[in-house]
């Protein structure tokens, strides 16, 4: 079952709580003709699956308008510009994906206004459910899905399964969607175990054979050769270029660029995309290099066990991944805050083992809003509460980081001699992926090696 992993190993979708009635709501919408509004994030992740929702519902015949948010014009989450454009289009089923566990106002104002509600999330449930039809959350506590890190666009496969199940759909139809799911698999950075590492070991599969258009431009665009595609050209190579519509640009482009069937097309919104990216690069160093001198004026790593970082000019599109170099150099969790006039847009980064979004709850008090999982999160907060904010993430950070996780550790699984590191050695290694969160590759140690 690890060696050759199989669709077959997918837990069955009808476990996940709400998951029939959202289904059931979605096939009533195809029968009606309605117009079914589906809202996504401006990651990855909350392109994929939309593209991926938006793909499937059509080919049943489906009327679908796709939305995701500007990232600084609309904001984080289903919010009330994603709710004026579901208006705009009169829909009578919303459908969020990879967001919506928090969004219980938009939701609210949404039934009273007669629109239906399906929310699918894969990110933190709070203590109360947001106030629709259903809501589709692996992270419920009352949800008996066995598969609970599922990201935003294998739930939204996961749903379409259920869908494509209660019209009498060709299975083998909703498989050619799979190099999406494998795309946002790798790019959220959920663990690559149990059915993730299904869908993105035939995910890569498609993307090598015959990926969708928009894919297959941007594999060509970051010069990959498809024969060797693994999860780290997608993390690397490839999933950066979709981020770069969605932190600096128009995510829309990203998500017309995977909607789109003509190559030709596809090809110059993969162009685009290229030069986004490189801008997007430029920004990161320079931000990074802010960061770094402000970083050697207050940082104290025997005193501070998480770091909170603020500044003007800083986009907030590019701080995450910024959040993230500077977690490599220092290995603590970390915050970078971009001030924009009385407000602060914040994302955050943590190390493994640390579980970020418990000590953001802890400091709750002091975010207007704030949202993510173990690993990465974001948050708002006025600018003349980030002094209190700073003081209470290291007091929280001081009191939950047990000593073992100031430092990286390196745990080789095995000595191997040089002469058996052949070619043999890599092809059956080349079973146990693909690798990334949750299944790192082997590390191998050789003991008593000269250096010539």
């Amino acid at each position: 079952r690890f060696l050759r992993p199989g669709l077959d190993q997918l837990h069955d979708p009808e476990d996940l709580a709400d998951g029939g009635v959202a289904a059931d709501r979605i096939v009533a919408a195809l029968e009606a003709g309605e117009t079914i509004f589906i809202h996504g994030d401006y990651d990855v992740d909350g392109i994929c699956a939309t593209a991926i929702l938006t793909r499937w519902l059509r080919s049943l015949g489906g009327t679908v308008t796709p939305f995701v948010p500007h990232r600084t014009r609309d904001g984080y989450d289903f919010r009330e510009s994603g709710l004026r454009a579901a208006r705009e289009a009169g829909a009578g089923l919303i459908i969020t994906v990879d967001c919506g566990t928090v969004a219980h106002e938009t939701v609210a104002s949404a039934n009273a206004l007669g629109i239906d509600v399906v929310v699918t999330d894969h990110h933190t449930v709070t203590d109360t459910l947001p106030p629709a039809l259903a809501v589709v959350n692996p992270q419920r506590p009352d949800c008996g899905y066995s598969g609970k890190e599922l990201c935003g666009a294998g739930l939204a496969w996961k749903l379409g399964r259920l869908v494509g199940d209660r019209v009498g759909a060709d299975p083998d139809a909703l498989e050619e969607l799979l190099d999406l799911v494998a795309l946002a698999t790798i790019a959220d950075l959920v663990p690559l175990t149990g059915e993730n590492r299904v869908l993105v070991h035939h995910g890569l599969k498609r993307i090598a054979r015959a990926p969708g258009p928009g894919v297959r431009a941007l594999v060509r665009s970051a010069d990959v050769d498809p024969a060797t595609i693994n999860a780290g050209r997608i993390g690397f190579q490839i999933a950066p270029r979709i981020n770069a519509a969605g932190r600096i640009g128009e995510a829309s482009d990203a998500l017309q660029l995977l909607l789109s069937d003509d190559h030709a097309a596809a090809g110059e919104l993969a162009y685009r995309l290229e030069g986004l990216n490189l801008t997007r690069r430029e920004e990161d160093q320079r931000i990074l290099d802010e960061a770094l001198e402000q970083l050697a004026d207050v940082y104290d790593p025997e005193r501070d066990r998480g770091v909170v970082l603020d500044g003007s000019g800083w986009h907030p599109g590019v701080i995450g991944i910024v959040a993230s170099r500077v977690v490599e150099r220092i290995h603590r969790p970390v915050v970078m805050l971009a001030r924009d006039g009385a407000v602060a847009k914040g994302s955050a980064r943590s190390v493994p083992g640390f579980d970020l979004y418990a000590a953001l709850a802890a400091c709750s008090e002091h975010l207007d809003r704030f949202g993510g999982h173990r690993q990465a999160a974001g948050m708002q907060l006025p600018v003349e509460g980030i002094s209190a904010f700073r003081e209470a993430f290291q007091r929280e950070t001081a009191e939950r980081m047990e000593p073992e996780l100031l430092h990286p550790v390196l745990r080789p699984d095995l000595d191997l001699d040089v002469a058996d590191a052949d070619v043999d050695l890599a092809h059956w290694l080349g079973y146990l992926g693909p690798h990334g969160m949750g299944n790192p590759g082997a590390t191998f140690r050789a003991r008593g090696v000269e250096l010539t």
